[in-house]
């Protein structure tokens, strides 16, 4: 890693109070009935925190440093652990001291899956629920926020307008890189989004995860919830091929699960947690690589 990205300040690593503000803004940008016009308007939404942090996230989300997070985390390198484990672990993100805070990590996944239960879904549908934000460990592996959690966007291309704060990319080294800033980029016409490198975040680190557990239409959902300029704004598709544009009727299926079953009733882990440790064990090994 750069020299400058490992020296930012405190503001500079953290400028969310917590991860939840970046959740909160975007579920306000898409909260239904929204008009384009609205959802637009990133800037009436924005807390001066939230816009901070899209600041970094796009000054510092370069090819060279997705490259290097895909060699470092997609390995796989860091040992093996239950899901359960690591949803225990990523519950000391919680901030005790927050008085805004009162549900754990996991409740907030069981918000989503339980959601996604209540609607009939399939049995993966509701544990891709589960699952599909553990990759914000990242923040617990020592990595700035900019870096696990922000609307992923491809890199080593143009920017697209459809971007959240696009003024933003200004700041990025990649554009000033001719090779960079042409539509297609480093790539070819709809060569595919499995060749196309997105921002690093956790939406690939918990789909590398998962991968070999979930069916394909699960896997989509996890490794791009969180492309918001293509799943709601209809960009990229000039990289997109087929096999994509069906991949995401399927993102689409979920996001509103993941945006808006926060502010749900508090799900009874007594009461439910027998049919989530049946259904984690009828997907998943005891132990996986992570």
């Amino acid at each position: 890693m750069d020299d400058a990205l490992r020296t930012t300040t405190g503001k500079e690593a953290a400028p969310l109070k917590q991860l939840d503000d970046w959740d909160d803004f975007v579920a306000a940008r898409y909260q239904p009935g929204k008009s384009e016009g609205q959802f637009r308007n990133y800037r009436a939404d924005a807390n001066p925190t939230v816009t901070e942090f899209y600041r970094q996230n796009h000054a510092h989300q370069t090819l060279d440093f997705v490259l290097k997070k895909k060699a470092e985390y997609c390995g796989l390198v860091r040992g093996k652990k239950s899901i359960w484990e690591m949803a225990e672990y990523l519950n000391t993100l919680v901030d005790e001291s927050d008085p805004d805070t009162d549900l754990s990590q996991i409740e907030h996944l069981l918000q989503t899956s339980e959601a996604i239960r209540k609607d009939g879904h399939p049995r993966w549908f509701i544990l891709t629920g589960f699952v599909h934000d553990l990759g914000k460990v990242l923040c617990l592996y020592g990595e700035p926020q900019w870096a696990v959690v922000g609307d992923t966007f491809p890199v080593g291309c143009a920017y697209s307008g459809q971007v959240v704060f696009p003024e933003f990319f200004a700041a990025n080294p990649d554009s000033q890189v001719p090779e960079y800033q042409t539509q297609y980029g480093i790539y070819e016409p709809h060569c595919g989004l499995d060749k196309v490198h997105l921002s690093f975040g956790h939406d690939e680190y918990i789909y590398q995860v998962a991968r070999n557990y979930l069916p394909e239409e699960g896997q989509y959902m996890l490794r791009y919830h969180s492309f918001y300029a293509a799943h709601r704004h209809n960009a990229y598709r000039h990289l997109m091929n087929v096999h994509d544009e069906e991949g995401f009727a399927w993102v689409r299926k979920f996001n509103p699960y993941d945006l808006y079953s926060k502010g749900r009733e508090r799900p009874d882990m007594k009461a439910i947690l027998p049919f989530y440790q049946d259904l984690v064990s009828e997907f998943f090994p005891d132990k996986i690589d992570w």
